[in-house]
């Protein structure tokens, strides 16, 4: 006997193809509602996905995780064909198992989500991340830090006197006095990490004693293992999860959504 009240979901996608073509028509779905000159309001779209770690790889590979350029240029064709006019600096964010925020529309078909962030109509995201040193001594094993913190600094020494004869709080401090060779090549004000609620992102800057001809901040991504190089306090980096924070020649911070596990 059929059972009349079989959710969608159990009949739901499990191929690369397929998964890509629902969530596009999603996508297209919720983007049809925007017609009509709404689009120049919108500021960014989320694209919230839970899957069991499986699944994952084929999820990523559905929306082009390695080139996400990609994933966004057809949904602009999307908004192109029903007329929403997104502006050119519009950003698409794709959140893999961080949960769905109340204010989400949830997909039928798939266990994701969808919002459209407007000028009008704005998510307060939430996020916790772990930073710990893989090289050189912090003055704890691990911090714990939130969207909630103003500003995490990070530098030689909990107190440190910069420039202009004040002094600042580093809350990921490499201390002066430690044995450890590669504290030495931290800049007492070397860099920072802000959460930035647009991208739903964490993301590090460079201090003054964190660019060239000072000191140097390089980013390499556990991902693609390209490295990125900080030359400026205005432009920051998105992290994500794996990163390697290299400060100087060889202290190194490793960025995570997971806390360390003892083994």
């Amino acid at each position: 006997m059929f059972n009349l009240f079989k959710s969608d979901k159990e009949n739901k996608p499990a191929d690369v193809k397929s998964i890509r073509y629902e969530l596009l028509q999603f996508i297209k779905h919720e983007l049809q509602k925007a017609e009509g000159g709404e689009g120049g309001n919108i500021k960014g779209l989320n694209l919230y996905i839970s899957c069991p770690a499986s699944e994952c790889a084929v999820y990523e590979a559905a929306v082009y995780a390695e080139a996400p350029e990609v994933f966004k240029d057809e949904i602009q064709r999307i908004a192109d064909d029903y007329a929403v006019n997104l502006p050119e600096s519009w950003q698409m964010d794709v959140i893999l198992n961080e949960g769905f925020p109340p204010e989400a529309v949830r997909a039928t078909k798939l266990d994701a989500a969808f919002f459209i962030k407007t000028s009008k109509n704005f998510i307060k995201q939430s996020a916790v991340a772990y930073v710990r040193a893989l090289s050189g001594e912090t003055d704890k094993p691990e911090y714990n830090i939130t969207s909630e913190d103003e500003k995490i600094n990070i530098g030689r020494d909990k107190k440190a006197q910069a420039d202009d004869g004040f002094f600042r709080t580093n809350h990921i401090a490499f201390p002066s006095d430690s044995a450890n060779e590669s504290n030495k090549y931290v800049s007492r004000q070397h860099a920072h990490i802000e959460w930035n609620n647009d991208a739903g992102r964490f993301m590090i800057f460079a201090d003054e004693g964190g660019v060239p001809p000072r000191n140097k901040i390089k980013i390499r991504s556990e991902k693609s293992e390209d490295v990125i190089k900080l030359s400026s306090t205005h432009i920051g980096h998105q992290l994500l999860e794996g990163d390697q924070i290299i400060l100087g020649e060889s202290a190194v911070l490793e960025f995570s959504y997971q806390p360390a596990t003892n083994e």
